[in-house]
């Protein structure tokens, strides 16, 4: 696969690069200063209703947990742009390292698993599993050049952290 072409796929998936609104027919949007664009909009009242569990965590712990978390996303955020610039090992290597199951240590993660439910825990172990199965699936498209199953293990690994995002919530 060409690099333009994967480089295109990558800004898809990081810009959430969709059909045009043009192609849904004319359309009559207004903007006035001083207001937020319609997507932009808050949604409908039942919308802002959140039935995520609550998790409670001890305050240091939550807040080192919530900077993991943002490492995870900055993580998965350094993942895309290796891929950009086909550099499958580089992304292989940070996935295994900071997301996969050698990451288990450096996150502290037997201190955290104490105060998570069962289903949370399942959850992470998830992750960890997914992003070496990820880290192992880019490894073999540094020789194959085949992005498809790269592309499709990564999907694979954001559906887990949108998975325990949707359940759990850290108080």
């Amino acid at each position: 696969m060409k690099m333009k072409t994967l480089a295109l796929i990558l800004a898809c998936i990081l810009f959430g690069a969709g059909p045009s609104r043009a192609a849904d027919g004319p359309q009559h949007q207004h903007h006035h200063p001083g207001s937020a664009p319609a997507e932009f909009a808050a949604p409908p009242s039942d919308a802002l209703k959140d039935s995520r569990r609550w998790v409670r965590y001890p305050e240091p712990l939550r807040l080192h947990t919530l900077a993991n978390m943002r490492d995870h996303l900055k993580t998965l955020g350094d993942i895309q742009a290796a891929l950009a610039q086909g550099s499958f090992d580089t992304a292989s290597t940070l996935a295994e390292q900071r997301l996969g199951m050698s990451s288990l240590g450096m996150h502290g993660a037997h201190e955290v698993a104490k105060y998570m439910p069962l289903e949370m825990q399942s959850a992470g172990s998830a992750m960890h599993r997914t992003a070496s199965q990820f880290a192992l699936v880019a490894k073999d498209a540094s020789v194959t050049a085949d992005l498809k199953p790269v592309l499709a293990a990564l999907a694979r690994l954001n559906d887990t952290c949108v998975a325990c995002h949707a359940a759990f919530r850290l108080q």
